[in-house]
């Protein structure tokens, strides 16, 4: 199991966060069958365990995600140890309904990176910090896909790199989920701040960090943490919420939410689904439809609000 999280994460780019997950539901497969090896493990012993998590509190979320852990897991182990079947590969995940996503209005997006009546950033630290989060807005990436950015395109002995930005062709490489690299235009606000925290990166940047040596990874990385290490995703999520106090949002805002907000204006504005999902990057345009709705929302709000006959509750 722990070398089949190891290549999800090695081979297929995963997230930490998502292979913590995963192994957790392994874990939650080898309590709930104690007594059974899993080269013995049929279809039955597989829907007692559901029904077991099921009777524990977990929902339909997080049965899917267990189910789709355990059957990724024998896929990938069934052929190496020799059986005939994966027990997990008939059964359908439970169905959960599709909450729509957070997304900040246009206006909200535009009080967080503009931050009116706070100073403009200066410190190396405010810098960056106005760049990651106009390239999130600006790129819909992931948090992981931020944080994997490096500041131009190096391949040396011993290390290359998987993610970059091309200022001067708008757009940034990004290495995603299942090992797929996608091209997203970067807008010229994005640009403008990127340019003005490499004025000041080296100020972060580790005095032995070398493109050539040891520490390749972090002297390539656009965004640095204090110490002059890659940044990490948490300190991006809390520089984003304080940031978001600091202009008074009255929502808790992360980074998946820019992207959410991303993918909704975009949409608004241009009506191109396939676009939202090449550059969202989903593998399948189903998962990209959900922000249909949130901009039908949108619409809808509208009309309530404007059409003399909407017959809007007061």
């Amino acid at each position: 199991m722990e070398q089949w999280l190891a290549h999800l994460q090695a081979n297929r780019r995963y997230s930490a966060h998502t292979v913590d997950g995963y192994r957790h539901d392994l874990q939650h497969l080898l309590e709930c069958q104690p007594g059974i090896a899993l080269e013995r493990m049929a279809e039955s012993h597989i829907r007692q365990s559901v029904a077991r998590l099921h009777g524990q509190g977990l929902g339909p979320r997080s049965l899917a995600r267990a189910l789709a852990a355990w059957r990724g897991f024998y896929q990938w182990w069934s052929p190496q140890a020799g059986l005939t079947h994966n027990p997990v590969a008939g059964i359908r995940s439970p169905k959960a309904p599709r909450n729509l996503p957070k997304a900040l209005s246009v206006e909200q997006a535009q009080v967080l990176l503009d931050h009116p009546g706070l100073p403009e950033p200066k410190t190396p630290i405010e810098r960056r910090d106005q760049a990651m989060f106009e390239v999130l807005y600006s790129s819909g990436l992931r948090l992981a896909e931020l944080v994997s950015l490096d500041w131009r395109y190096i391949r040396s002995a011993g290390y290359e790199t998987q993610s970059w930005i091309q200022p001067d062709e708008h757009e940034v490489t990004v290495k995603g989920k299942g090992n797929k690299t996608r091209s997203v235009p970067l807008g010229e606000k994005a640009i403008q701040a990127i340019k003005r925290w490499l004025e000041v990166r080296d100020q972060l940047a580790g005095a032995t960090a070398r493109i050539d040596g040891a520490g390749a990874a972090d002297a390539a990385a656009l965004f640095l943490g204090a110490r002059g290490k890659r940044i990490s995703p948490r300190v991006v999520q809390l520089q984003l919420a304080r940031l978001a106090t600091r202009v008074g949002l009255p929502v808790h805002v992360h980074p998946h939410i820019l992207r959410h907000s991303f993918a909704s204006h975009v949409l608004q504005s241009a009506q191109d689904l396939r676009a939202v999902q090449d550059m969202l990057g989903h593998a399948n345009i189903s998962t990209t439809q959900i922000y249909t709705r949130l901009d039908f929302q949108h619409l809808a709000k509208a009309y309530d609000q404007a059409h003399p006959r909407a017959n809007r509750k007061r």
